[in-house]
């Protein structure tokens, strides 16, 4: 058995791409994708004509507005692909208005009903995981507007996304990882940070257990890999997504993969429910320097290339 099969065993595969003709060679279950996949995807010569079509079809309209029209056209290419769920992300400049996260995912899932897709059992919408983006998130799922909630760095905000009611978490292990190897610099000891000493590895992990020991329903999707040793070290997650290039060594790879994480064995643990009104959790978050930083880093990568995009369509 490969390490990907294995790992089949207790977690679900997600495959983190815009490049959804690479999908069939992994079979994943759902697929997660961002500003920045779909970007890199529409410069290839492959995917340009979508993007072609979407600014001639749709010519007229708001910029922003022509943009969700092409990441809901991936999207709705992708579900052909998965039998599960795909994610779609809201503009990352809005990460701090609840009112327009909330207006924006809503046009976001009527573009994919009008496609006539499911999005009750079909659609995760990707929002950041801000104290104002949790909020949106926490409306949304009370209208029957799943969500995932992204670039999410912290335990506070794992807890608030929980308490939110949320679907989906997407913790961040690889830049948790990246952050904590450039803070320690010429000190890094690569041997004695790896596998369940992972510093992302351990966030996951924390909140998992966290969840799991108190009955918190949303799912914990581990994402943002550096190496299948992360992966590994996270086997029984409730889902993991992961590069094409990751999923591929997995698949190639017959080493041992056992089981890390365990929802039974969490309910022994001592971990008592915690609780964020705003206040708090920004206080919370502003104590977490690496939190902090990634955050504010990662709203202004994806703004950066929603950017990118918008001159791509306008030069169309």
């Amino acid at each position: 058995m490969n390490q990907l099969d294995a790992l089949r065993q207790w977690t679900t595969v997600v495959a983190d791409s815009g490049d959804f003709k690479q999908l069939s060679a992994s079979k994943p279950q759902d697929a997660t994708t961002n500003p920045s996949l779909i970007l890199k995807a529409v410069q290839k010569p492959e995917y340009r004509p979508l993007l072609d079509e979407a600014v001639k079809k749709h010519a007229g309209k708001p910029i922003d507005e022509v943009i969700d029209r092409l990441l809901v056209r991936f999207g709705t290419e992708i579900l052909t692909l998965i039998p599960g769920r795909v994610s779609t992300e809201v503009d990352a400049r809005i990460s701090f208005d609840t009112a327009a996260t909330i207006a924006r995912a809503e046009r976001i899932v009527a573009m994919y009903r009008a496609e006539g897709i499911d999005t009750g059992k079909r659609l995760l919408v990707k929002v950041a995981s801000t104290w104002e983006g949790i909020q949106a998130a926490k409306a949304l799922e009370q209208k029957g507007i799943h969500t995932n909630l992204t670039l999410l760095f912290s335990f506070a905000q794992a807890v608030a996304c929980g308490e939110a009611g949320v679907k989906l978490i997407s913790p961040f292990v690889g830049r948790i990882y990246d952050w904590y190897k450039k803070s320690a610099g010429a000190k890094w000891d690569e041997a004695a940070n790896a596998g369940a000493n992972d510093p992302g590895v351990k966030s996951v992990t924390e909140i998992f257990n966290y969840y799991k020991r108190n009955g918190i329903q949303t799912e914990v999707m581990g994402a943002s890999f550096r190496n299948t040793g992360q992966i590994a070290a996270l086997a029984g997650c409730d889902l993991l997504t992961i590069s094409p290039e990751l999923l591929a060594e997995l698949a190639a790879s017959e080493a041992p993969l056992k089981h890390a994480l365990d929802a039974k064995a969490a309910q022994a643990l001592d971990l008592p429910k915690r609780s964020y009104d705003e206040a708090s959790f920004r206080y919370a978050l502003n104590e977490d320097a690496m939190a902090t930083e990634k955050l504010a880093e990662g709203i202004r990568a994806f703004a950066a290339d929603a950017v990118k995009l918008e001159k791509l369509m306008e030069a169309a």
